[in-house]
């Protein structure tokens, strides 16, 4: 499946994974709530085409170095292809060392599954890098809305181009997902080329961030004898690697290690903090001036939006399949 949750025991998932099976998928074409951020109905989802070229960049975002002279400030677009020009309606690359930097209460979009639904009215969106490629990211560009690659990088997922890549010494024990093994984070010599390799693609289909999925591999059933050193350590190769990359990334969950990896890390994803009480342990990034995007799927907005919008978080309820369906906060 190509998308993740809160990690579960694999007895759990397996239960959960059967029951979606057995549902239908809802859009933001169901008959589910369809406001969008600002209250709009939301279209059905469907790429749309790109709006008039020039549109500005996402709000409430700032940049870690000034922009290029004639840049809009916090403005990132694709590469500039070979041969030195720039696409219509595109802006300049960021200058060496600049990167978005998410600023609290961004409304976002989250979508692993099905065709990206560009009607969505919000500044940023989180899709799937392999899935989707440079028109898609250069589409949502020319609607002004900043773009988040969702990469696995703490397991190996067979259905991926480059699972070839990946030793079988790296894979340790089922997620719970099928398909998915859990990595050795201890061999960062290996993992490193690789991982870098993963967000090479992600800069060159133009995208402004990173999202890591399932690096908290430590305090879960792994194969491998990790402690919480080792994922210090990986987590930190991920976000210097970005970094390096001029692109943002952001902490996916693991909120034990939030306090030593805030300063490492642009912008936090959590699921469920809600659900599980635990969002007080994720306000460090608000305080600190960094956009928290979180979601909820088993409660509904009445039980978490007054507390998420008192801490400052982007929150919204998806469903588990994370199609295009949202009911934000």
């Amino acid at each position: 499946m190509n998308r993740r949750t809160r990690l579960l025991p694999a007895a759990l998932a397996l239960a959960t994974v059967t029951a979606l099976l057995v549902t239908s998928c809802s859009s933001s074409g169901s008959e589910d709530d369809q406001d969008s951020a600002d209250g709009s109905p939301s279209n059905s989802p469907a790429a749309t085409a790109p709006s008039t070229p020039g549109t500005p960049s996402a709000p409430g975002t700032t940049s870690t170095a000034p922009a290029t002279p004639g840049t809009p400030s916090g403005t990132t677009a694709p590469a500039t292809p070979p041969g030195g020009s720039t696409p219509p309606g595109a802006t300049a690359p960021p200058s060496a060392g600049a990167r978005w930097q998410p600023t609290p209460g961004l409304a976002w979009q989250w979508q692993l599954g099905g065709t990206v639904d560009q009607s969505v009215d919000v500044p940023v969106y989180d899709i799937d890098g392999f899935e989707n490629d440079s028109s898609v990211v250069a589409a949502l560009h020319a609607k002004g809305r900043k773009v988040i690659c969702y990469i696995n990088a703490g397991s190996w997922e067979d259905f991926r181009p480059d699972s070839n890549a990946f030793a079988k010494a790296l894979q340790g024990s089922d997620t719970g997902w099928k398909g998915e093994k859990w990595f050795d984070i201890r061999k960062l010599d290996q993992l490193k080329p690789l991982m870098a390799a993963r967000f090479d693609m992600c800069k060159s289909k133009g995208f402004d961030a990173i999202e890591p999925d399932t690096i908290e591999a430590y305090n879960q059933n792994s194969g491998f004898p990790l402690t919480p050193d080792d994922q210090l350590a990986y987590n930190r190769m991920l976000a210097q690697l970005a970094h390096e990359r001029g692109l943002a990334i952001g902490l996916k969950n693991d909120l034990d290690q939030i306090p030593a990896l805030l300063p490492d890390f642009d912008f936090a994803v959590n699921e469920e903090c809600s659900q599980f009480d635990e969002c007080d342990r994720v306000s460090p990034f608000v305080k600190a001036g960094k956009a928290v995007f979180h979601v909820e799927y088993k409660l509904d907005t009445d039980q978490f939006c007054a507390k998420a919008k008192s801490l400052g978080f982007s929150s919204m309820q998806k469903k588990l399949d994370l199609n295009a369906w949202r009911k934000p906060c």
